[in-house]
């Protein structure tokens, strides 16, 4: 079953920041919405304290992280080696979004390389840590971070970046609002 910690060791720390991609799980509380599961690279992932974690969430085509959170809290934050010691590391907790121009934005956003496609960032409070073994999981040799978000977002521009979050970020798959929802 693994071992459990109710906080974010040194070692857990560490091993996190070795990793190149992570999951983030989270899910309405109806039982007919979807479960959303999503990976995330390019170095956006911060421990923050031994309870506090928080991502940078790039613009991208939809937005269930920040639905569900706001509805629930609920999420899971997944790590797995592809490399080394075979290790999976869940952080369990509660999540919210913080967007720009917010008290919080300021408090969180000096954390990270902040882009012009930017559109939120997800903050968890830990109460759970699982470490378990990765026997299951393949080798894979990391071979470095992808362009194409960064070349999307510079031919949209700033308006076509807007324009794409009133379309595609406003609502989840199941009508739930997300946070950028709300500040409408």
């Amino acid at each position: 079953m693994g071992k459990f910690s109710e906080s974010i060791k040194p070692a857990h720390q560490e091993f996190i920041e070795k990793q190149h991609i992570f999951f983030v799980s989270t899910a309405p509380l109806s039982g007919e919405g979807r479960i959303n599961l999503s990976p995330k690279g390019l170095d956006c992932f911060r421990v923050l304290s031994e309870t506090k974690v928080a991502y940078m969430d790039l613009i991208s085509s939809g937005n269930e992280t920040s639905a569900h959170t706001l509805e629930n809290g609920r999420i899971t934050l997944m790590f797995c080696s592809f490399e080394g010691a075979p290790t999976i590391l869940r952080l369990y907790g509660k999540g919210f979004t913080v967007l720009p121009h917010t008290p919080e934005w300021e408090i969180y956003a000096p954390n990270f390389t902040i882009y012009p496609s930017t559109r939120q960032l997800i903050v968890a409070e830990i109460d759970l840590v699982q470490t378990s073994c990765g026997f299951g999981v393949p080798l894979f040799d990391y071979a470095g971070e992808r362009d194409i978000h960064f070349d999307w977002a510079e031919k949209k521009g700033a308006a076509g970046l807007q324009d794409y979050i009133q379309e595609k970020n406003l609502v989840s798959l199941d009508g739930l609002p997300t946070s950028l929802g709300l500040k409408k």
